[in-house]
């Protein structure tokens, strides 16, 4: 399990939310006493009103990137992967905070040079690599 002691809902999950507008959903998800907007909608904060609301709600706001140029699997594996690594620490970071914190996660780096290594060993055998195989 990623998170322990926490629960993680989607709004379009929640019975009558779907659909709901940013602007009042930091409002509505105040009321209903969530603590923290986790989103993927990086432009929130170049958005007077969504700004506004943010900072009304008074609740902590978590964002991640989903880089478009990369769709599909390598976009998504993207994105799951920086929730996945940064999440653990927002939430730690939110448990000691006093007052509404704004955290954006860094991006792990889709590329595959960065994501993967790649060993022919017939070209370079590792160490203890049997020479009937190489």
């Amino acid at each position: 399990m990623l998170l322990k002691n926490q629960s993680i809902d989607h709004v379009a999950e929640l019975k009558g939310w779907a659909g709901t507008r940013d602007i009042d959903l930091y409002a509505r998800a105040a009321a209903e006493g969530f603590h923290v907007i986790l989103t993927n909608d990086t432009k929130q904060l170049s958005r007077p009103l969504e700004v506004v609301a943010i900072a009304e709600s008074a609740l902590h706001r978590i964002e991640y990137r989903q880089n478009h140029k990369h769709g599909g699997l390598v976009g998504l594996g993207a994105a799951t992967a920086t929730v996945c690594a940064g999440l653990p620490h927002a939430l730690a970071e939110l448990d000691r905070a006093v007052g509404q914190r704004l955290i954006s996660l860094n991006g792990v780096d889709r590329s595959q040079q960065s994501r993967l290594r790649i060993v022919d060993p017939a070209a370079v055998p590792p160490k203890f690599w049997p020479s009937t195989f190489a």
